[in-house]
Parts: structure tokens; sequence; C-alpha cells
């Protein structure tokens, strides 16, 4: 690729990535806001966690009604659908005085999130070239992490600002979004989608700008015979046909395991499991810091490798890391050793794991081994499965820190690490190097 290729590829990768960002941070910015929604609400325990896990319900709901609207629209129209209800969110639950109208807002956000969740990673997979692929929709989730680290740090900036600092802290999310927005305007539509509707002429432009004229020829004849040799339109019977479902597992369980391996545990209650070790609520947030940071890092070096040594490495070596790590903060709770900030360590090691591998990989797969024609609903069967297995640990995560204590809690995470580690040997296949429509037709011939 030229340098202007490579430019205008990283440019509208980014764009779309925006989705991921607002994602990131729409999920974290809630954190920051519980001490002070808690008492103005007049919210019980079980209250403020539903409140809390309300956006994870419109996820779900996003993500169910994503599907076919993103055949019918596009990726691009429906990214701007997503940013407007980003928008939507931000403001409206900033200003809500009534809990169910906040709660509704949430809700809105929900939908946005589970949205971009689906087609952000997707419109980035279909406007990449194969060599690139994987490194641009790790993008995504460097994006994601991004998202994660400008909440908390947005939180800690506007924390003085009053008994109105929560509604500072969610109305700031509206800055991201309606760039977004805005930046969509400019952005072009998926090739791919622009071939399934017959719209020849405006694919081979774009394609032509991502990897030049003569490439551009080719990849137009790949897409558009992989295209025609699917007659119909895929239908939600055919993503559960028996000639899919081994595909369509593969899908469920990378995206639910980079949810109940423990990562959001850490994410979401990091502050609590600290303090559970004795440390006071001011260290406690600055080791949150830490791990945010690390996330953002180990992300970023996923980026530079995933197309290097491949996908199916990363998510072994990964593995191992955190299921070593998570059986190192186990053993710490067992012993009752705290000191020397070992369980942070631990910590450390297993973030920096889980975002060098499982993070980034997870989207990667998850948005390259269904087939075209499936690609949009099957991915959201995949990322619906990852939001409810999201929605369920962090309902039950505090409950199960307490009935069974930190050493249980942690070995049993480090248990699901080892059975990912045994499925990515023995099921996950290498996808580097090869463009979509090449994987569609090993996957489906094999069906893995």
């Amino acid at each position: 690729m030229k340098n202007h290729q490579k430019r205008y590829l990283l440019l509208i990768s980014s764009v779309a990535a925006i989705g991921g960002l607002l994602f990131g941070f729409d999920t974290a910015v809630i954190s920051g806001t519980t001490p002070y929604i808690q008492p103005y609400f007049n919210l019980s325990d079980i209250g403020l966690g539903w409140t809390v896990s309300s956006l994870l319900f419109g996820c779900i709901i996003g993500v169910l009604l994503s599907g076919k609207p993103n055949d019918i629209f596009g990726r691009r129209i429906m990214l701007m659908a997503s940013a407007f209800l980003f928008i939507v969110s931000a403001f409206g639950s900033a200003l809500s005085v009534q809990l169910a109208t906040f709660i509704g807002f949430r809700i809105i956000g929900g939908l946005a999130v589970g949205a971009a969740s689906v087609v952000s990673p997707m419109y980035i997979a279909e406007i990449s070239p194969t060599e690139k692929r994987g490194q641009m929709v790790s993008f995504n989730q460097l994006a994601i992490v991004i998202g994660i680290l400008l909440a908390f740090i947005s939180n800690a900036l506007l924390v003085n600002l009053g008994e109105n600092n929560w509604r500072w802290m969610l109305a700031v999310m509206g800055i991201p979004a309606i760039l977004f927005l805005g930046l969509l305007f400019l952005s072009p539509e998926s090739p791919r989608w622009l071939i399934q509707k017959v719209r020849l002429k405006e694919a081979l432009i774009i394609l032509e700008k991502i990897n030049g004229p003569s490439q551009a020829t080719l990849d137009l004849e790949a897409i558009q015979n992989s295209i025609l040799s699917e007659k119909d339109a895929g239908t939600y019977a055919e993503v559960f046909s028996p000639k899919m479902r081994p595909i369509l597992l593969v899908g469920i369980f990378i995206a639910v395991f980079s949810q109940i391996t423990g990562i959001n545990s850490i994410m979401y209650y990091a502050p609590i499991i600290f303090q559970k070790i004795g440390n006071d609520a001011n260290s406690a947030v600055i080791q949150t810091a830490f791990v945010g940071g690390t996330n953002l890092v180990f992300t970023f070096l996923a980026i530079l490798l995933v197309d290097k040594i491949g996908r199916k490495p990363l998510l072994i070596a990964g593995s191992a890391g955190m299921m070593l790590s998570l059986i190192g903060i186990s053993i710490a709770f067992f012993l009752e050793k705290y000191d020397g900030y070992l369980i942070l360590i631990f910590v450390l090691m297993f973030c920096a794991s889980f975002s060098a591998s499982l993070g980034p990989v997870s989207w990667v797969l998850i948005s390259e081994i269904f087939p075209n024609k499936l690609r949009s609903k099957a991915m959201s069967v995949a990322v619906m499965s990852m939001w409810l297995a999201n929605f369920l640990l962090i309902l039950i995560f505090p409950a199960m820190l307490n009935w069974l204590g930190g050493a249980s809690s942690f070995l049993i995470f480090s248990i699901l690490c080892f059975i990912l580690l045994l499925y990515t040997y023995f099921r996950i296949p290498e996808t580097k190097g090869k463009s979509l429509e090449v994987l569609e037709g090993i996957l489906i011939k094999e069906r893995l």
C-alpha cells in the first residue's frame, strides 16, 4: 500500500472506531457517578445495581435490532444512528430529574453501544485489505480501551464541580458523539455492502482509494463472486443451520469468554477489589488508573502483532498469561498476602495478557469468520451473547466476591481461562492473511 492509501484507510477506520471509543466511555463513565446518583435518586443497593446495569440491558436490545437494518440501510447509516443515540443518551441522562427518565436514557445509550459494538468492527473489517484487516479491526478494541480511560480521567476532573458533578460526567460524552456524527458524513460506505446493493461504481471508487486501481479491480471481482454465489439474503434460520452451527459456536464462544474470564469484573469493580485487601479509597482509585493505563498500552501492542504473528498464537499466549495471573491473585487472597501491592501486580499482569490477546482478537475473529451474506446477523448473535454474559456477570460478581471470597472467585476465572486455552488450541482457526471471501470458502467447507 502507498502512503496516501494507508493514511486514507487509517482515517476512515479511526472514524468508525470512535463508535468503540463511545462504547468504552459510556460503559465506564457510570462508575464515577454512582456515589452521587444513589443519594439523589434515593436508591437501595439493589436499585443502584439495576440502574448501573440498565445500559447493558439496552445493549442486548441494540444488538438484536441492529442486524436487519444494517443490511438494509448500510453500515454508515447505522453508525450515524448510533452516534445520534449516543448524543440523546448523554444529554438526556445528564438532565434527568426522575429515576425512570434516567434509566430510559441509559437504555437508549445501551441501544447505541449495542449497535456500535456490531457495526464498527464489521465496517472496519469490510473496508480493510486482507494484510491489514486484523490490525485495523483491533483499532476498535484500542478505541474501547481509550474510551474507558477517558471516562476515568473525565470523572476525576469533574468530581469537584459540586452536587451536579454527575450530570457533567454524563453530559461530556455528547462532545465525542457529536464529532462522530459529523465525521461520518465525510466517510464512505462499506464497499462490500455497496456491491451487495449492485452499486459497483461507488464500491470501485472506494476500493481504489484503499488499495489502488489494479488491486481494486481484483477485490471487486472477488467480493462480487462471493456475493453472487449467494442468491438469496441470509436469514437467522441459516445462521442457526447445521452447516453454520460450528462456525457460530466459535463466534459465540470467543464473544462470551471475552467477558466471563474476569476482565469486566476487574474493570468495573477494581476499586472494590483493592479496598477489600485493605487499601483506602484514594489508593484504590489510583490503582484503578494503573489498570486502565496497562489496558491501553498492551492493546496497542496487540495491534502491532495481530497481523504479524496471527490470531491463534496471541490467543494461546494470552490465555496462558491470564490463567497464571488469576491463579496468582487467588493464591494471594487465600494466603492473605497483600503487602507490596502483590495483588495489584497480578491484576496488571492479567490486564496486560487480556489486552494483548483476547480483548482485540475476539473482535477480529467475530468480524471475519462468518460468510458475507450472514455476517451481519451472525455477528449480532455473537455480540448479543457477549453482552448477555457481561450483563449477568456484572450483576452477580459483587455477591460472588462476598459469598465465595477472592480466592475462590478468581480461581473460577482461572479455570475458565484454561478452558479457553484448550478450545483455542483445538478449535479456533487461524485467519491471518486470508481474505474474507477465501475464509468463507475454507470455514464452510471444513465446518471448523
